[in-house]
């Protein structure tokens, strides 16, 4: 009996040992690539024209407050493309204000059609066959570009090498837990996407803030091969045309961009599955990289449990979870100054137990409800 149980208890810090491990090389080689990553500045001094393309379905409001921190940035050549698709609130007549006093502003829209149902894709698609420009930048109806040198920033990667930069789109500081835990969700998805492109690995960008070529869409045929997604047209994009040679990565803080959060917990959930749609579709390599980090986080806590009742290997367990503690706090507080998401890295020690278990269940509840799936957000 006594074997069997010194047996169980090896075995398990084994899995704990290992699973720490691989929790640290995430910490150390992914995550804290970003704070110490140092932008190289203007890759070229020609400020290339910009078309900046946003899609809206009912944002009135959201474009009356935010749209003028993307009209307003001090940038010598851009237009701003706002697709109004189906919109049946006041954004017709919110956008032909601001086009008054706006003249880079352009409007394109799409009118109701009940023998018709689409997502937002089809609306990038129009945006993107307006656009008078090679260099497009994308963010949302409900985002405030953080600073007026936000085009200026995200443009200033693309020479003859460059087809994509992803940036960095954060929400705005709300109180309440759930914008905390909002906020600690998007901040560690950053860590991980932004940490695996400047290690040559990109896999993924935010439709809150991204750029890419226009001729890239065109010569790889746009969204073709997963139309029929709900989400995708930022993260699966990317997901199919990122390389190490053609991706760059932006996130000072003046091309931040700030989102508004959801307010509600159901409200989230559903944005969460919504977003959980494109996972299926990535590339095997990027699936079982973000697999791992997620399942050796369970197990490094599910064994730290059962290894604090053994007095024979405390100390070594304790010795082991410090590491990967110490190498936490060094990316989460290093990690939120270089990205400005203040007042998150305290609440990260709760949040990072629960949270990749969170995210497998919402995302069993999505790939078991496939409904909607034409569903614009």
């Amino acid at each position: 009996m006594i074997f069997h149980e010194n047996l169980f208890v090896s075995i398990v810090f084994i899995i704990f040992a290992l699973s720490a491990t691989v929790q640290i090389f995430y910490y150390l080689w992914f995550y804290l690539a970003v704070p110490l990553y140092k932008h190289p500045g203007e890759v070229t001094t020609a400020k290339k024209p910009v078309s900046v393309i946003i899609c809206a379905r009912n944002e009135a409001e959201n474009l009356r407050n935010y749209l003028p921190s993307v009209l307003e940035q001090d940038y010598p050549d851009y237009e701003v493309i706002v697709v109004n698709d189906c919109s049946e609130d006041e954004t017709y007549d919110v956008l032909g204000g601001f086009l008054l006093k706006y003249p880079h502003l352009k409007i394109s829209t799409i009118n109701k059609d009940p023998r018709f149902t689409h997502n937002k894709k089809f609306a990038q698609f129009i945006g993107i066959k307006a656009a008078s420009n090679d260099i497009l930048l994308f963010t949302d109806s409900d985002c405030r570009a953080c600073s007026e040198l936000w085009i200026d920033r995200m443009g200033s990667h693309f020479n003859n090498n460059t087809q994509i930069v992803l940036g960095y789109g954060g929400y705005m500081d709300r109180k309440g837990i759930l914008n905390k835990y909002i906020r600690y969700d998007t901040f560690m998805i950053a860590l991980q996407y932004l940490g695996m492109a400047i290690r040559g690995i990109p896999f993924m960008g935010v439709g809150r803030n991204l750029s890419y070529r226009r001729s890239l869409f065109f010569e790889k045929k746009g969204f073709e091969g997963h139309t029929h997604v709900i989400s995708g047209d930022d993260d699966l994009f990317v997901n199919s045309n990122a390389g190490k040679a053609n991706t760059r990565v932006e996130f000072r803080k003046e091309s931040h961009t700030r989102s508004v959060p959801c307010t509600t917990l159901k409200a989230w959930i559903l944005q969460k599955k919504r977003h959980f749609t494109a996972a299926p579709y990535y590339k095997t390599r990027h699936k079982f990289m973000i697999a791992a980090e997620s399942i050796t986080r369970i197990l490094f806590y599910t064994s730290f449990l059962i290894l604090i009742i053994p007095l024979n290997l405390w100390i070594m367990t304790v010795t082991i979870f410090g590491l990967r503690f110490i190498s936490q706090m060094i990316v989460m507080v290093s990690g939120q100054k270089k990205l400005n998401e203040k007042g998150i890295a305290g609440y990260s020690l709760i949040f990072d137990i629960f949270s990749p278990v969170i995210n497998s269940v919402i995302f069993l509840s999505s790939t078991i409800s496939r409904s909607g799936k034409n569903k614009w957000k």
